[in-house]
């Protein structure tokens, strides 16, 4: 799922990277009242507004893209930057902050229209709209890209909620189409050019942020090359690719064909030329390039580097250039049942309450890298309740109720050791890894701590039950990012027992309650948005009851925005700047 991507590009690049560390001569204070703040004048709000168009909006990333093609992407700042070239048939609605978080119709005319049980969803396509080379986008096209992102061989980095939620019946792949009419996944009809109609074999009642994934993009068959479309993708959107020098660079211009017209949701396309700079390996010079006005845009969207931000914070001029507002992302640990005596509540609960949650945000950096977490789903999300099951004085545990627990499971001295795992060059989780393990130490429970490789961490390590249970990890320490802003694209993945494979690669790292399962599948048909917002706050809480997790830090990134750039805007969509509404002067 997205936390592949998602997590990856903002861990090791992001609010994990823009820490200050705890020691160090120059290290500025770790936030707080007394502590350097962002200006936050594009938090809630538009930081340099103008409606000039022109110029060259320059980005740069550290890293290359998992893939353009709008079938095999998942990074965050991907699908944010999608839009400047696919129109898929929902968006996020370009506005900062909660606004920024809100579905609205865009290669659509309007949000879907469902069926009472909620599993047939139809939409009608916008009549104009035209690809790059001047041919009209129609159905048939959109409900390609959906049947390309089905086919995980050919195109595995993008989300499976469509392989998930659809009535597929068998079907696999375009590429794989026996069928001598070549009608396609019967699980989505074209009845017309202008009109789509999804069949689900479950219902799904928020299907419409199903809609804004990139996937249901157009991509016309004719113009399909597979594997190598994202080198070329034909274009519906105000800008089409120019020069490729794939793995190095990109350069976008205008698309002639693109009628704003036919875009009444979208904010108009500023710029006239974007670049894009690739594989800038040291993430230190691109902070550097950003304050100096070389480039515009760190794509990766999440913040600078400790040195950049020791730099940035103690600079009046440069520090008005900064804004920092929490995310959807979650830094947390889970605490094993599989492994004793931890199947036990009242040992689960005792560690709840003895670990120094002071200390897990000064492994982010303080307040600037977060704020201390007494709860699962992240404020940003709508509907989420901030609540404390285990609250402490100041956040820094009780240890005499943690003793309480430990003689309701039968371990009144402590006295029982387990492991607790991390991801091997993540300073930030081992920083809390022992934090916690300190914690622990002052009620007799002994931890040792491991470190695994970070790309297999869930597939072979503190994803695999079998792997978990054998060496006695009692504790994993992760982190996680919503798909998108609400209950279901933040919990489902990481608490439903369901999502749990013995094989691995499981993001759900041992939470296992029925009452949770039941919660999440009443979700699933409740047409009212408040209604689910409600009962994941149930979900939450419940999690929390069952002492599984140990919420963390709910992330914040120290994000730099040049003079230079205008428009410029945090929205919860992506929690990131709003790169659609972006403007230069630099012509």
């Amino acid at each position: 799922m997205r936390r592949k991507r998602l997590a990856t590009v903002i861990a090791l690049g992001a609010v994990a990277a823009l820490t200050l560390g705890a020691c160090g001569d120059n290290a500025p204070p770790a936030g707080g009242s007394n502590g350097p703040a962002a200006n936050n004048a594009g938090v809630g709000k538009i930081a340099n507004p103008s409606s000039e168009k022109g110029g060259t909006l320059r980005y740069v990333n550290q890293d290359d893209w998992d893939s353009l093609d709008p079938a095999d992407t998942y990074y965050a700042y991907s699908w944010n930057f999608i839009r400047y070239y696919a129109r898929q048939l929902v968006m996020f609605k370009s506005a900062p902050g909660g606004e920024g978080a809100t579905l609205v119709p865009d290669l659509a005319t309007d949000l879907g229209t469902a069926s009472p049980d909620n599993k047939t969803w139809t939409y009608h396509i916008r009549k104009g709209v035209k690809y790059e080379d001047g041919t009209e986008v129609k159905a048939q096209d959109v409900k390609y890209d959906v049947e390309r992102s089905l086919d995980k061989d050919t195109y595995p980095n993008g989300p499976t909620y469509f392989n998930d939620f659809l009535d597929l019946q068998g079907y696999t792949s375009p590429y794989k189409d026996s069928d001598p009419n070549k009608l396609g996944l019967k699980a989505i009809e074209t009845p017309d050019d202008y009109t789509i109609i999804f069949h689900l074999k479950k219902p799904f009642a928020a299907f419409d942020y199903f809609a804004a994934i990139p996937s249901t993009a157009p991509v016309p068959p004719s113009k399909d090359t597979q594997t190598k479309y994202k080198d070329h993708v034909l274009s519906s959107g105000p800008y089409m690719f120019d020069q490729m020098n794939p793995g190095k660079s990109f350069t976008m211009k205008r698309n002639p064909h693109y009628d704003p017209a036919t875009a009444p949701t979208r904010p108009p396309a500023l710029p006239d030329r974007i670049e894009v700079q690739l594989k800038v390996t040291n993430s230190n010079d691109i902070d550097q390039r950003l304050m100096s006005g070389s480039a515009d845009v760190d794509i990766a969207g999440s913040g600078v580097q400790p040195a950049a931000q020791a730099q940035i914070l103690r600079d009046p001029a440069l520090r008005a250039q900064t804004d920092s507002a929490i995310t959807t992302r979650l830094w947390y640990s889970v605490i094993n049942a599989d492994v004793k005596p931890l199947d036990n509540i009242h040992c689960r609960k005792a560690i709840e309450w003895a670990v120094d949650k002071t200390n897990l945000q000064r492994a982010y950096g303080g307040s600037v890298g977060g704020d201390i977490a007494t709860n699962m789903l992240p404020p940003v999300i709508p509907g989420a309740q901030q609540f404390d099951l285990y609250p402490t004085p100041d956040h820094k545990g009780d240890l005499n109720k943690a003793k309480e627990e430990l003689k309701l499971c039968g371990h009144p001295d402590g006295g029982f050791s387990f492991n607790i795992s991390y991801r091997a060059g993540r300073d930030k989780e081992e920083a809390t890894a022992k934090s916690i393990a300190e914690s622990l130490s002052k009620i007799g429970i002994k931890t040792e701590l491991h470190n695994y490789p970070t790309g297999d961490y869930l597939k072979l390590y503190a994803g695999k039950p079998s792997f978990t249970k054998a060496n006695n990890i009692g504790i994993m320490v992760y982190g996680w990012a919503a798909d998108w802003p609400d209950g279901f694209g933040f919990m489902a993945q990481i608490v439903d027992s369901r999502t749990i494979h013995q094989s691995g690669g499981n993001s759900n790292l041992g939470i296992k309650d029925p009452k949770i399962d039941q919660l999440i599948d009443s979700t699933l048909n409740e047409k009212d948005a408040a209604k689910r917002n409600s009962i994941w706050v149930e979900v939450d809480k419940q999690t929390m009851s069952d002492a599984y997790t140990i919420p963390g830090v709910w992330a914040k990134g120290l994000l730099y925005r040049p003079k230079n750039v205008t428009n410029v805007f945090v929205t919860d969509g992506f929690s990131e700047y709003d790169y659609l509404a972006l403007g230069t002067t630099n012509k």
